[in-house]
């Protein structure tokens, strides 16, 4: 089973994600810190979580699985949903993979040691409608890639002798 779960205090794509959602027939579980107008459609669930500024971030790690698909910017969750089988897209587009985990770290623990070291903020760059439209792209890819891994599993499963 395959569903989307979206770290979404300040997902700016959520009515993207909607869409894609409706479109593939999937489940989407948005995890909050609390604030958010929950949406009336019925694949969406909301969860809303208290006790810290982890707590969306651990809620999410526990209940993602294989073959489900995370919504964040946040690296380090990025990391623990990749450490489950599950993939990773970026609200700009970016697919964060086993491969490239480990540089998006680096420039995490990097981007705040410059910080401590000058005092001084490090800025992300505004969100554009390119970066909309190579989030789209990058959803309906990931989950057409996420289908074919099922598939593929489950093809395998069959042909072992039982």
């Amino acid at each position: 089973m395959l569903d989307i779960y979206v770290d979404a205090d300040a997902c700016p794509v959520k009515y993207e994600i909607e869409r894609v959602a409706d479109r593939q027939v999937l489940t989407v579980t948005m995890v909050s810190n609390g604030g958010m107008r929950p949406s009336a459609h019925p694949r969406f669930h909301h969860v809303t979580v208290g006790g810290g500024t982890d707590a969306a971030d651990d809620w999410i790690a526990e209940h993602i699985a294989a073959f489900d698909i995370a919504i964040t910017a946040d690296v380090l969750l990025a990391s623990r949903c990749l450490e489950k089988g599950a993939s990773v897209v970026g609200p700009s587009g970016k697919l964060l993979t086993r491969e490239n985990i480990g540089t998006a770290l680096g420039l995490r623990d990097l981007n705040r040691h410059l910080r401590e070291a000058t005092g001084q903020q490090t800025f992300h760059s505004g969100f554009t409608r390119q970066d909309r439209s190579r989030f789209l792209a990058a959803l309906e890819n990931e989950i057409a890639a996420v289908k074919r891994r099922i598939a593929a599993s489950a093809n395998r499963a069959e042909e072992r002798p039982g």
